[in-house]
């Protein structure tokens, strides 16, 4: 049987290329063993999250402990860890599924994901061998807990700015490590922590492994939060803790390096765990909507609470299937790797830096379509939506957080902008030559053939010229600010909405048009619509950030010509976006759950 080769796709490639929908992963594509695993995650939190929410939440003493231990038994943290550290050697895609369904757990779901996630992964993928050999297996099997220590108080988005010091003693044995972190997540409980900071008077950090035993640790109490309480989270002080210099992780000055690469990696990760928070809330609202009974009508009869369910599902499904062809990528990325030559540690780390750009986006994306999300969920509740003995008390102020996790999301709109701008300054990326294209056809006359009655050729022709949109808009504010643009944080912002949504809405159209070639038109109706929703408001987003934009720094002649060009970029064929919300909405309610 003939199979097709995968074309080889670079990381923020997709503003100025087409993918093929073949090259991408849909989440309908998982496997047998995959689907093992996501039911084992929601068998878990059944039997075991979901009824002690409360005790969770009241940090009752060794609960969170003894959840991460039984976890620990069922292989939840050690998906990804290879098999040679008592892991199951998983994909990262596997290793997403996995943070997809946890992803409900509120505080146990942070708790999890801090463990696996920035807690573990220096070790894994920077540690030499004897530092994975002693810690690897203990904190895969969750007989040690671990955690993760950058942030100070003066020390947040500009994290190499930390103040911790760490010297080395005079016998030349111990660095001796002086400083105060904050924020610090599992803090309470942890054995194992992952500590920045920098020696003697070095310009970047460097990064320790710091087990609690060392001694010189201190803690204040716990932090009153407004979510997530359940989540241990500490101040932590570090008064002339010895740690042994084989303990420090990588090089010299490389904690950086390794925070920004970790971060990377829990972007997207909390992206995934984004889908499956709101998911479940989805579920709630619409159950409710079903039962609750106004005007003698169950109020899933009426118009305005079927456009709330209706974009709650459109928006979970578009970042799932952002997520999922991400996941796949830094996958691909990483077999490409190591097929020649590489090291499979290094590989982890270069597949999921290449796709930093996806994964700024997901964290972005998938954060404020939960917040969306739970924010609408309250909404469908109506006064029972503000009690706190209903689950959107509780998934309300759990979300709020994810904002400001791994980077706030106004940092990372300026990173999506920031790495594309930087690869096409290192010749990765050719965004010069399609935006100059784009500037030309400003100039044209533009064409009017017959349109294409295909199916997604609309769709697509539609995706093709909103990336315009953002090559026009991006390179004229590269030519007109030059070297201020960096300072132009609100107009980066605009640029930043615009790529993120074509990602996101350039994923759906994937996902839709896979899913068609496997089931046939008649059964993706409802996927169709949602598809057609999302990429209808991305065009109607994108033409409001581009204008914001172009009036910021564009004028005359120049301003109307692009104001036209937006215009011609943004302009669609009329939809009835109201009646597909009403047929997706319908699906829902007569599931009574989310089904797609």
């Amino acid at each position: 049987m003939e199979t097709l080769e995968k074309k080889s796709i670079k990381g923020g490639e997709f503003i100025i290329s087409e993918t093929n929908f073949q090259d991408v992963f849909i989440p309908e594509e998982f496997d047998e063993e995959q689907l093992m695993i996501k039911k084992t995650c929601q068998d878990f939190l059944e039997a075991e999250v979901y009824p002690n929410l409360d005790r969770i939440d009241s940090q009752e003493e060794g609960l969170m402990q003894s959840l991460m231990d039984k976890a620990g038994e069922l292989g939840l943290l050690a998906v990804s860890i290879p098999e040679e550290y008592g892991g199951f050697g998983k994909n990262f895609n596997t290793s997403m599924l996995v943070a997809d369904v946890v992803g409900s757990g509120h505080s146990f779901a942070v708790a999890l994901s801090a463990h696996t996630g920035i807690g573990t992964l220096p070790i894994l993928y920077y540690g030499d061998q004897a530092q994975k050999d002693k810690y690897i297996p203990k904190l895969a099997s969750g007989e040690w807990k671990a955690s993760y220590c950058l942030t100070e108080p003066n020390s947040g988005s500009d994290a190499n700015s930390g103040r911790t010091k760490a010297v080395l003693n005079e016998a030349g044995t111990h660095y001796i490590v002086n400083g105060q972190k904050m924020w610090i997540t599992n803090g309470g409980f942890a054995d194992i922590f992952i500590v920045f900071a920098k020696i003697d008077d070095d310009k970047n950090l460097s990064a320790f492994i710091v087990e609690k035993d060392f001694g010189g640790i201190t803690m204040n109490p716990e932090e009153h939060k407004m979510g997530i309480k359940g989540s241990s989270t500490r101040q932590v002080f570090f008064n002339d803790c010895p740690v042994p210099k084989e303990n420090l992780l990588s090089e010299r000055e490389n904690g950086f390096k390794i925070a920004v690469n970790i971060l990377n990696i829990g972007r997207i990760k909390l992206g995934a765990a984004a889908i499956g928070s709101s998911r479940k809330v989805l579920d709630h609202a619409i159950n409710y909507s079903n039962e609750r009974v106004q005007f003698g009508l169950n109020i899933s009869k009426f118009g305005a609470i079927r456009y709330k369910l209706a974009e709650m599902a459109v928006r979970n499904f578009a970042v799932e299937s952002a997520t999922y062809r991400a996941g796949q990528n830094i996958d691909d990325a990483y077999d490409a790797l190591v097929a020649g030559g590489m090291d499979m540690a290094k590989a982890k780390l270069k597949s999921t830096e290449t796709f930093a750009v996806e994964c700024a986006i997901i964290k972005v994306w998938g954060s404020e379509m939960l917040d969306y999300i739970v924010d609408e969920g309250v909404q469908v509740y109506g006064g029972m939506g503000y009690s706190a003995d209903a689950p959107m008390d509780r998934a309300y102020r759990d979300s709020r957080i994810n904002r400001i996790f791994e980077g706030t999301n106004e940092i990372n709109r300026l990173l999506i902008v920031d790495m594309l701008l930087k690869r096409a300054m290192k010749g990765e990326l050719d965004l010069m030559t399609p935006a100059q294209a784009v500037a030309g056809e400003l100039m044209s006359i533009p064409e009017f053939g017959e349109e294409d009655d295909a199916l997604f050729a609309a769709e697509k022709k539609t995706l093709k010229n909103l990336k315009k949109a953002g090559l026009m808009i991006a390179g004229a504010a590269v030519q007109k600010l030059m070297m201020t643009l960096s300072k132009e944080q609100e107009i980066l912002m605009n640029i930043a909405d615009i790529i993120g949504s074509v990602y996101v809405a350039e994923s759906t159209i994937l996902r839709v048009e896979k899913l068609v070639s496997i089931k046939g038109e008649e059964a993706c109706k409802g996927q169709l619509d949602m598809m057609r929703i999302y990429l209808q408001e991305c065009v109607d987003k994108t033409h409001l950030a581009g204008k914001e934009a172009l009036n910021s720094f564009a004028e005359g002649d120049e301003l109307n010509m692009m104001l036209m060009g937006l215009r011609r970029f943004t302009k669609t064929a009329p939809f009835n976006i109201k009646d597909a919300r009403q047929r997706v909405a319908k699906q829902l309610i007569d599931a009574n759950k989310y089904c797609y």
